[in-house]
């Protein structure tokens, strides 16, 4: 993930881990990264561990990747569909169909982002 995303590298975000309490100790770097970072939103599937009421303190929002996903199609469906086709086409020994490919993003627990992409079967 370093290399593929460097500007996305957080430091010094340590100090602030003793001051937030969460359901999961471990998960406290998460939050303090995202404070240092500036970020507004964690997207996670673990939601129970980054609890609405404690995560507004902090002015940050955790998402599931399906409910972050339908917001970005909503704001450039062109966008995600590009973003779609070039993963798609990681998948090259063997190829992935659509209809595979759908059924993992599904498995992966995406039911939202399925039923989207689903419409546009023939641009993915």
């Amino acid at each position: 993930m370093n290399k593929a995303l460097p500007d996305a590298m957080v430091s010094g975000f340590e100090p602030l881990i003793p001051g937030i309490t969460l359901p999961d100790p471990n998960d406290r770097h998460v939050v303090a990264t995202a404070i240092r970072g500036k970020a507004e939103i964690i997207v996670t599937m673990n939601l129970k561990d980054f609890p609405a009421d404690l995560m507004t303190e902090f002015h940050i929002e955790a998402l599931h990747p399906d409910e972050f996903i339908m917001d970005l199609f909503d704001l450039n469906q062109a966008l995600v569909l590009q973003a779609v086709n070039a993963q798609r086409a990681c998948f090259k020994n063997p190829e992935m169909c659509v209809t595979d490919y759908l059924s993992s993003l599904l498995r992966q627990g995406l039911p939202m982002t399925v039923s989207a992409l689903d419409k546009f079967r023939l641009l993915i």
